[in-house]
């Protein structure tokens, strides 16, 4: 008997038992198990295998038959039982202990490669199949053994439920299931570095391989007297399509999970007042106040204004971005608080001659700060006109300050102007602007998207397109 040549070198078939019965896929999980427990030996194997493989094809250019033969036969004993189990459920005959090719009803052949290319082992079972396994974490495993449930256990769930009930497994439902898991198959060969035959972006349904018959088991497929269609080269073209659509997805998911981080901060993680708050900060000093903003020194300021916050970029907490600012502080001394806002150039003039300190940023968590030398302040904070915002409590102050252009400090000091401050703080902003740039984000996330995708397909269609 004749055969004609594969349309891909991963070969699989599937043949429909007419006699199934009712109710033995109840227990064929249980009857399965010894199975599992030797492929998941085999599958530690196959990896190790793989990774020697990977190797050799980077240095040689080719799979040495040895460690391929091992890895098909790893794949094949998988698909048997897959398609004795839950990934078929097409028969009821027990698959056998073997990696060799038997007239199993499941059968899978590969074709070994007399070469392979050298510099696509390094990227296409990661980067070029990424498009490929983001469709399978929808199809679901048809050999990972219970590593995901998808539409493939879906499908047969539904097959054996109808098998149960009319003792009939639907004949088109069971095509559809055998396209699917032909297509797990393909990719599990190509991610395994078995071809360089990127695996095509088509449902191949049906117990036979499109286009191809297998032999009786030990028979060699014959070609078919025709001569073989010459195949077209790769293109060039649609390997850059592909490559750049596959970093096209990578970037989409990195847009798309920002987007979603902000739009979850800003729904979810706002207080009573709408305000996104900064973790809780222990500040003290021996001296009479506590300062952040920007630190005097000899020859020029320096330090971000409003640092206080480790939880964000200095540009955020800069002029108008933050549109209104609360700051909460918790008094640890038992002393009512004062807390004020004010231009940097005032806070400079009523601290110079006292001793106090600069909060000037942050380490491994820890505050860092600078301690400015000098005596007893002149004159009790309430007593000053320059605040903008002020407010006194005895241990939670809250100070709500619409933020305006220029250089601002924030001061925390016992309001009876006594030394040692001790306070836990928070900072926070309304942030009126993320649920806008969360929609930003997500919707430049649907156009990447939509652009990676077309530069996979269409890559994938010119990779896998023939001279007539």
């Amino acid at each position: 008997m004749s055969a004609q040549l594969p349309a891909y070198p991963v070969r699989v078939e599937g043949r429909l038992d007419p006699k199934l019965s009712r109710g033995m896929w109840l227990i064929k999980w249980l009857l399965a198990i010894t199975h599992y427990i030797v492929l998941a030996g085999l599958w530690v194997a196959f990896l190790v295998v793989s990774v020697i493989a990977f190797f050799a094809i980077l240095f040689t250019g080719r799979y040495p038959r040895g460690l391929f033969d091992f890895n098909v036969g790893v794949l094949r004993w998988s698909w048997r039982v897959g398609f004795y189990a839950f990934s078929a459920n097409g028969t009821d005959r027990y698959p056998p202990f073997t990696l060799a090719e038997t007239d199993y009803p499941a059968r899978l052949q590969i074709a070994h490669p007399e070469h392979l290319s050298r510099g696509l082992v390094l990227v296409k079972w990661w980067l070029l199949a990424i498009p490929h396994y983001l469709i399978l974490a929808v199809i679901g495993s048809g050999i990972w053994y219970g590593m995901h449930a998808g539409l493939i256990q879906l499908l047969v769930l539904i097959g054996v439920v109808a098998l149960l009930f009319t003792g009939r497994y639907p004949s088109g439902l069971f095509d559809l299931v055998l396209g699917l898991n032909r297509w797990v198959l393909r990719v599990a060969a190509y991610a395994s570095l078995m071809t360089d035959a990127y695996p095509p972006f088509r449902l191949d349904v049906g117990q036979i391989e499109p286009a191809m018959a297998i032999p009786s088991a030990g028979a060699p497929a014959v070609p078919a007297a025709a001569p073989a269609e010459p195949r077209a080269r790769p293109s060039g073209g649609g390997t850059v399509m592909l490559l750049f659509g596959a970093l096209g997805v990578l970037a989409t998911a990195a847009v798309l999970a920002a987007g979603g981080i902000v739009l979850w901060a800003d729904q979810t993680q706002r207080d009573s007042a709408g305000f996104l708050m900064s973790p809780s900060r222990h500040l003290a000093t021996t001296g009479f106040a506590i300062t952040a903003g920007y630190e005097r020194t000899s020859d020029a300021l320096r330090s971000d204004p409003l640092a206080v916050d480790v939880n964000g970029p200095s540009w955020v907490f800069a002029r108008d971005r933050l549109g209104t600012l609360r700051v909460h502080m918790h008094s640890n001394t038992g002393q009512p608080l004062f807390l004020g806002v004010a231009p940097q150039a005032a806070v400079n003039r009523y601290l110079a001659p006292t001793a106090y300190t600069t909060l000037t940023g942050w380490h491994n968590g820890d505050p860092s700060y600078v301690a400015h030398s000098g005596g007893p302040i002149t004159a009790l904070p309430g007593s000053r006109s320059f605040w903008a915002a002020r407010a006194v409590g005895r241990q939670d102050v809250a100070l709500t300050w619409p933020v305006r252009h220029g250089r601002w400090a924030i001061v925390a000091m016992n309001v009876n102007g006594t030394p040692g401050v001790s306070v836990d703080a928070k900072l926070g902003a309304r942030l009126g602007f993320l649920g806008e740039l969360a929609g930003g984000l997500l919707g430049l996330a649907l156009v990447m998207g939509a652009g990676a995708t077309a530069l996979v397909v269409f890559g994938a269609h010119r990779m896998n397109r023939r001279a007539a």
